[in-house]
C-alpha cells in the first residue's frame, strides 16, 4: 500500500520552467500523500532564488555546489526522501505532471511495483529525428541484451519502491542513469509496467541537455551490466 510518494526533481539551471513545474505538481490532486524532493543541481542562472522563495511544507529543496549530474542528483534526492514509492519528474516542462497518478493506478490495482511512462514520439512531440533514432537503439539494444521488451527506456517518468530505487545503487552521475536503473531492473527480472503518457519535446534552443554521447554511455553501461 502506498502511504505516500515522493517526487523527485533534480534541477540545472530550469529557471525558466520551474516555478510552473512545482506548482503544477502540488495542484496535482494524488490519491496519497506526496512530497515534492528538489535538488539543485549547481545551477548558476535564478533558480536558486526561485527555491528559496518557496514555501509549502510538502516540498524539501537540497542543493550542490557544482553541477554534477542527473544521476547525482536523483542520489541525493533519494536519499533525503521519505515516501513508500518515488517518482521522477524533471523541471522542464516536457512531462506532464497531472499524469502521475496514473502511474500510481497499476501499483494501486496490485498489478505491478515498477511502472515506466512511454512516449510514443509522434510528429509533435520530437524535437529531432536522432534524437528519437537514438532513444529506440538503446531500448532495443536493453530489449536485446536482456530478453526483455520495453518500449522507452530513457523516460523520465519512472515510479518504483524508494527501497529498490536505493538498493539498486546507481552510480552514473549523469544521463546514464537512466540506463542503469533498467539494466539493473531487468537484470534482476523485474520487468516495468508501462503506461502511455504525453510529451512535448524541447529543442537545444529552449534548453534541452541529452547529446548523442550520452546515448553511447548508455549503450556501454547496459553491456557492461549484462555481462558482469
Amino acid at each position: 500500500m502506498i502511504v505516500k510518494l515522493s517526487i523527485l526533481m533534480p534541477v540545472y539551471n530550469e529557471a525558466a520552467t520551474l516555478s510552473v513545474a512545482v506548482k503544477r505538481v502540488l495542484d496535482v490532486t494524488y490519491p496519497c500523500e506526496i512530497e515534492l524532493v528538489i535538488v539543485d543541481d549547481g545551477s548558476v542562472d535564478a533558480t536558486p532564488a526561485i527555491l528559496s522563495a518557496l514555501d509549502d511544507s510538502r516540498v524539501s529543496v537540497h542543493a550542490h555546489p557544482r553541477n554534477r549530474g542527473k544521476g547525482a542528483a536523483i542520489r541525493t534526492a533519494a536519499d533525503a526522501a521519505t515516501g513508500d514509492y518515488m517518482v521522477i519528474c524533471d523541471a522542464d516542462l516536457e512531462y506532464v505532471p497531472e499524469e502521475i497518478p496514473g502511474l500510481l493506478a497499476p501499483v494501486l490495482r496490485g498489478d505491478t511495483k515498477v511502472v515506466y511512462g512511454t512516449r510514443s514520439f509522434g510528429s509533435s512531440t520530437a524535437f529531432s529525428f536522432w534524437y528519437v533514432l537514438g532513444n529506440k537503439a538503446v531500448t532495443m539494444w536493453a530489449n536485446m541484451l536482456f530478453n526483455s521488451w520495453i518500449s522507452d527506456l530513457e523516460t523520465c517518468f519512472k515510479l518504483m519502491p524508494l527501497s529498490l530505487y536505493r538498493s539498486l545503487d546507481i552510480r552514473s552521475a549523469g544521463f546514464g542513469m537512466e540506463a542503469e536503473v533498467t539494466g539493473k531492473l531487468l537484470r534482476q527480472g523485474l520487468r516495468p509496467f508501462e503506461v502511455p503518457i504525453s510529451y512535448q519535446a524541447r529543442g537545444r534552443e529552449e534548453g534541452k541537455k541529452l547529446t548523442w554521447t550520452d546515448g553511447v554511455e548508455a549503450l556501454w553501461i547496459l553491456l557492461r551490466l549484462r555481462l558482469r
